[in-house]
């Protein structure tokens, strides 16, 4: 007699669903405590059972012990690092995506999961610039799109250089190129040409006289730029350098995961305009585009290009590819460094559709707004002092006098108060202070609050 295993509970179900309508109603959800709200050994100790333990008694455990153990990413007061602000309706979809069991690997088993998400790449491509016939796939993080991305890229340029050993080909980026595109080259096993900035701003006069200063820039087989970097919002010339990775027959990736989303913004049109050159493209819903965690989306002008680089071969896998390109179905395990995938961009697509693209443009630009606001306001405090303009939606500005414990105290005592989470940064070499603004409810109020507690 068999015995049946992981049943429905309803009693348990219905107390979850009240869990998470209480979360999602939540206006403005709180900021909870992080690591200032420690854990005691025993609340987790003994959970592990041979005979397991009350669903109810552990969803109390999460709710009193762990979860304000957990700053809350989605709070308008989140400004470290770069936050993440979900609209409702995509929170609501990712729980259908988690209760429905889907698997978005292949077009065979789940062609009503890739027809949805790929008509949101193709809007994101169109707005991006890139012809008809882009696409791609969303994959987990900007780290997992760029390093796609650029394995593409490398076997791309190879490929357009026979005469160049495996191991010689490089990328030409800059020092601001964020931490995920230097260790993808590292485990590409491709080595940086490291492009001197102009104000932290990859421009194509500082990349060709890069290449005219190296001694072997027939080995530069592609070029990685920047739409927005983490730390400071800095874009860099993409019309330039992508005008120049075309000329040249370059691969051109640029790395839009955090300011990517500034193609919803009609005020930073002329700014961005020049993604339309890129090979590869990655931006994160997750971040200034209101979906929820994990969800990149990653673009390529040419992705039949892409999916005989990447797609993985199998026995069992035979029957996701067809015997020429004019059998092929999109399967979006042929686009990213990964197989199997939860249908992670259908929150992004749910909300897009069901919000609309007006709703879009006016969240994006109000995180700029926010940061100019708030420019405005350290400038007019004689102890504030602006450490450079502000740049998309990130304001980078001084204590004037502090200490690098002072900063730190500071960040852990807005915490404890419940006002902001905000965390120093590093600037050339200096602690100063950072606000990162993405979500749209996040008030004047709060701005005044945050800058008024470093008045002392």
């Amino acid at each position: 007699m068999t015995h049946k295993l992981f049943t429905y509970d309803d009693k348990f179900a219905q107390a979850i669903f009240k869990y998470c309508a209480e979360r999602l109603a939540m206006d403005p959800v709180p900021l909870d405590y992080g690591s200032l709200h420690s854990v005691p050994d025993s609340v987790l100790k003994g959970l592990i059972s041979e005979s397991g333990r009350s669903p109810e008694e552990v969803l109390a455990i999460f709710r009193d012990e762990l979860a304000p153990a957990v700053v809350s990413i989605d709070s308008p007061g989140f400004l470290a690092f770069i936050p993440n602000a979900p609209t409702k309706n995509s929170l609501l979809f990712d729980m259908v995506v988690a209760c429905s069991g889907l698997n978005g690997t292949s077009w065979l088993e789940a062609e009503g999961v890739v027809v949805a998400e790929n008509q949101a790449l193709e809007f994101l491509a169109g707005r991006v610039g890139l012809p008809q016939g882009s696409g791609g796939a969303f994959v987990s993080g900007g780290s997992v799109g760029n390093l796609s991305g650029l394995t593409v890229g490398r076997d791309v340029g190879r490929a357009r250089h026979p005469e160049l050993k495996p191991w010689e080909v490089r990328f030409a980026i800059s020092a601001d190129a964020h931490s995920s595109v230097g260790k993808a080259l590292h485990v590409l096993g491709v080595e940086p040409l490291y492009v001197p900035t102009d104000n932290h701003r990859m421009t194509v006069e500082n990349l060709r006289a890069a290449l005219a200063n190296d001694p072997h820039p027939e080995t530069v087989v592609g070029i990685v730029a920047t739409c927005g970097t983490t730390n400071a919002g800095i874009i860099d010339d993409l019309e330039g350098v992508g005008a120049y990775a075309r000329e040249h027959n370059l691969w051109f990736h640029v790395d839009g995961a955090y300011g990517g989303a500034a193609i919803f913004a009609p005020s930073m049109h002329e700014v961005v305009k020049g993604l339309r050159h890129a090979d590869s493209f990655i931006v994160d819903p997750h971040k200034w585009l209101f979906a929820p965690l994990d969800c990149c989306a990653l673009l390529y002008r040419d992705p039949t290009t892409a999916r005989k680089v990447l797609a993985q071969q199998a026995g069992y896998l035979d029957i996701l590819h067809g015997d020429d390109d004019a059998d092929y179905k999109w399967n979006p395990s042929d686009f990213g460094i990964h197989l199997s995938r939860r249908a992670r961009g259908l929150p992004f697509w749910f909300s897009l559709v069901t919000n609309g693209v007006a709703a879009y443009e006016s969240a994006v630009e109000a995180g700029i707004d926010l940061a100019t606001m708030a420019a405005k306001k350290i400038e007019a405090l004689e102890y504030l002092e602006m450490v450079r303009p502000e740049s998309l939606s990130i304001v980078l500005f001084r204590r004037r006098g502090w200490s690098d414990a002072q900063y730190n105290e500071w960040s852990r005592q807005l915490l404890q108060d419940q006002i902001a989470f905000v965390t120093p940064t590093k600037w050339e070499g200096e602690t100063v202070a950072r606000l990162a603004f993405l979500h749209p409810d996040t008030s004047e109020a709060m701005v005044d609050a945050i800058l008024a507690s470093m008045a002392d």
